[in-house]
């Protein structure tokens, strides 16, 4: 198989095993186990690195199913291929060269060569990140809220593992909302979650030359600014909206404002934890949210969207048009006219699986259209906010929304993948012609 179809089988393959053992009883509290579009939905939000739910995490899901969704989590934040890999070489000691190309293809890695120290560069960051939060909240859990030592150590595994890929999920009925001001908490979940959103390449690259930025990739160099804009613009744009509103932001002290909207400025990167109620904010909130949750992260990580380096292309190619000149050049380097047409298409394919997907969903659920619009591009950009109307979802809607989280998990960056690879010289060219624009 091609190599992006690989990654679709592999990903598809994971959600149908997810939904299986989620739909064991020994996974879900009381009698029975799960039905299967729960199941799926949990699966799929999992694998994905969503965090949308249709049920009660902490009250509905057995330990057993809740370590189900933790372990999908981390397969689905590391890459299905990526893990194979990694049990490929801690078995065999070596990759097939098939392995090596479909690793590269899902990891956005430039060549395949050394694909053996890419994944092992990989794990080593997740691990160090992980570990590092664990210790965090861990701490922070027993001193902080008289956790006993289990108890603590599995809460803060659970939020490392899902911060740091993330997903947004939470064993808490509340999500993070008994944390709104508790910066030993918020802090080091943010962390992870703006780490993660950069991209593997983006922290590999700065673990070896964080002190030589003039050795940066054009991807990295996008990724940090458009990052650091984004969380500011952000931070500063649901803070003013939410300062007074007293359902929010309202009623708290001046700092945990501050630190509440930059909470949440950050989750909307397609993190999803949330430490406020969304669905009391102000529509002009959540079309901002809507904005920022659709940008997303940085390519070939755990976040979502159509990523910040296709948002930042666009915006240079722009800029270069207003201003009259021939070729986009971004921090000295000229663009390559074939990321022109990639990135374009990926905006036109994310554009018109969110209104088709908001179009269906209004039709099967008859709700206002600012909620449904906030539920469909969560889903896509794999985000996990919501409005609060998820779980009232008819099962119809709620397949609709697994098709959103499994293209916006994989569809552009596949269908990326797919174009670079496919990539062929045609040997004529027809006469060139201009039609009227604007």
């Amino acid at each position: 198989m091609h190599p992006a179809q690989t990654v679709v089988t592999g990903f598809a393959l994971a959600i149908l095993a997810g939904t299986a053992l989620l739909m064991l009883p020994i996974s879900k509290v009381g009698p029975g186990g799960g039905s299967f579009v729960d199941a799926l939905f949990t699966a799929t939000s999992a694998v994905c690195v969503t965090g949308l739910t249709v049920v009660d995490t902490p009250t509905y899901w057995t330990p057993f199913g809740q370590v189900v969704i933790m372990a999908l989590i981390q397969l689905g934040g590391l890459g299905i291929m990526i893990f194979a890999s990694l049990i490929g070489l801690v078995l065999a000691r070596k990759l097939s060269v098939r392995s090596r190309l479909n690793t590269a293809a899902e990891a956005k890695a430039v060549g395949f060569a050394d694909v053996r120290g890419l994944v092992r560069g990989i794990l080593k960051i997740t691990v160090l990140i992980e570990f590092g939060v664990f210790v965090l909240l861990g701490v922070r859990f027993m001193l902080g809220y008289g956790y006993g030592v289990g108890e603590a150590a599995w809460h803060a595994a659970f939020l490392a593992v899902s911060s740091f890929n993330n997903a947004g999920f939470a064993l808490y009925t509340d999500n993070l909302m008994g944390f709104v001001a508790d910066p030993f908490v918020c802090l080091p979940i943010s962390a992870a979650i703006i780490l993660g959103g950069l991209g593997f390449p983006v922290i590999m690259q700065l673990r070896k030359e964080f002190t030589k930025p003039l050795h940066w990739s054009m991807n990295t160099k996008l990724v940090l600014w458009g990052s650091a804009v984004l969380l500011i613009g952000g931070t500063a744009y649901i803070t003013l909206i939410e300062w007074n509103n007293p359902a929010t932001l309202g009623t708290l002290d001046p700092g945990a404002r501050l630190l509440a909207g930059f909470f949440q400025s950050v989750q909307t990167r397609t993190a999803g934890f949330n430490s406020i109620d969304i669905g009391s904010m102000h529509d002009a909130s959540w079309l901002g949210m809507d904005v920022l949750m659709f940008i997303g992260g940085g390519p070939a990580g755990t976040a979502g969207g159509i990523k910040v380096t296709t948002f930042a292309v666009l915006f240079f190619i722009m800029l270069t048009e207003l201003r009259g000149e021939g070729s986009v050049n971004i921090f000295g380097k000229r663009l390559s006219r074939a990321v022109h047409r990639q990135a374009i298409t990926v905006v036109l394919i994310a554009v018109a699986a969110v209104v088709a997907g908001t179009a269906v969903l209004l039709l099967l659920t008859g709700l206002d259209l600012d909620r449904v619009l906030f539920e469909a591009v969560s889903a896509f950009a794999t985000v996990g906010l919501s409005t609060g109307i998820t779980a009232g979802l008819p099962d119809a809607a709620k397949v609709v929304l697994v098709l959103l989280m499994f293209l916006g998990r994989l569809g552009p960056l596949t269908l990326g993948t797919a174009i670079a690879l496919r990539e062929r010289r045609v040997l004529y060219e027809f006469p060139k012609e201009r039609p009227a624009i604007g």
